[in-house]
């Protein structure tokens, strides 16, 4: 536990496409009155500089070299800061030795990993690590999986006000996007695509819906991988490619909440492509696409404009039924585009709220949803453009 270090964030990647937007926000958070010691890591110190310059921060934020293959760096920059946001992936490459230094050194860690093989393989090594130094590990803080997650445990907070008891069946459906994924995001599926094809191990955890709660197998769940017509939604739905890792999150808040949702909890997520003939091919496309396992969308360190950001947006319904059949709904939507906008802002936030918001009662691998979803959503909803509400 780092209370009196040198920073309270070191954003690391800050010359990366998306890293550059974090510090962006992150120095503009500064400038409006957020009292916090932040500082910015990479490889190149004149590249930081540039950046730093580019984005109008303060000329005295200060610059850490690290690099990723030089454990030696990276232990000595968890050494200097109270946690270390981290937006250089694939986290499956570039990853394990970061993760490892913060969990011997007790630092906490903020990602933006959509790699559901990659992190079961660090709660194996690491998760005993953290729970001794109190480093807190959070992983997926970003599009992937935090309105996904946060909107799962806000409906089952609701639910309980409502019912007394938590919804057994929950579907996440995405009504509205605009926007890219990441170049990350689709360099971290290639990645994971070329493990699975080498390990069956991981391609086994990347089947695996409880891949992330070592020693409970709940029932079985909606494969989600064909278009199906929901006669509830009167809708269409298509595989959402972000489930195969935003399922794994909510089941691990569930697990690290003792089964706040229920031992027996079923929860997928699809992509609603709407009603009638339009809405099936729709759905029927979306199903055979496979650009973003082959090199489709923007490379790593490419993305959108600022314009292009701005005008993006999305809206996830989620909806819940009890135990007796009665309904539930409710939704997440953010003002900006998920893979780029929103997603800077929601780990920036992710990162001030650890230490500034949740006390610190032990370390370990969680989720965003299991320490700190109720701080968080109204940081989100008072900083980062995000809106939950029941419908």
């Amino acid at each position: 536990m780092r209370e009196n270090s040198e920073f309270d964030v070191v954003v690391y990647g800050a010359t990366g496409f998306t890293g550059k937007l974090v510090a962006e926000y992150m120095a503009r958070r500064v400038a409006g009155g957020l009292d916090i010691r932040w500082a910015m890591a990479g490889r190149n110190l004149e590249k930081l500089a540039a950046v730093r310059d580019d984005i109008g921060a303060a000329k005295d934020v200060p610059l850490i070299a690290a690099d990723g293959e030089d454990v030696s760096s990276l232990s000595a920059m968890a050494a200097r800061t109270r946690v270390v946001l981290t937006t250089v992936g694939p986290y499956q490459l570039y990853g394990s030795g970061l993760v490892a230094a913060c969990a011997t050194r007790g630092t906490d860690y903020v990602d933006l990993c959509g790699e559901p093989a990659w992190m079961a393989e660090m709660i194996d090594s690491y998760d005993g690590k953290a729970k001794a130094t109190g480093a807190r590990i959070v992983f997926s803080c970003g599009f992937d999986s935090i309105p996904f997650d946060l909107g799962v445990h806000f409906l089952e907070q609701a639910a309980m006000k409502t019912f007394g008891a938590p919804l057994p069946r929950v579907k996440g459906r995405v009504r509205k996007m605009k926007g890219t994924f990441s170049g990350g995001t689709a360099a971290s599926l290639r990645a994971t695509l070329a493990a699975a094809a080498k390990d069956p191990k991981v391609y086994e955890r990347l089947r695996n819906p409880f891949a992330l709660t070592p020693g409970f197998a709940g029932p079985k769940q909606p494969p989600g991988m064909k278009p199906e017509f929901d006669a509830a939604l009167d809708a269409w739905m298509a595989p959402f490619v972000m489930a195969a890792i935003n399922t794994r999150n909510v089941h691990r808040t569930n697990y690290l909440l003792k089964h706040a949702y229920g031992a027996d909890f079923v929860y997928d997520e699809m992509l609603i492509t709407g009603p009638g003939e339009k809405g099936k091919a729709m759905a029927e496309a979306v199903a055979s696409d496979r650009s973003m396992g082959s090199g489709g969308g923007p490379k790593p360190g490419e993305g959108p404009s600022k314009a292009e950001r701005e005008a993006g947006f999305y809206d996830v319904l989620f909806v819940g039924e009890a135990a007796d059949g009665r309904t539930l709904r409710a939704s997440v939507s953010g003002d900006m585009d998920p893979g780029y906008g929103s997603t800077s802002k929601m780990i920036t936030e992710s990162a001030l709220c650890l230490i500034q918001d949740v006390p610190r009662t032990g370390g370990g691998i969680v989720t965003p949803g299991a320490l700190m979803a109720e701080p968080l959503t109204r940081r989100l909803q008072q900083y980062a453009g995000l809106t939950f509400k029941l419908e």
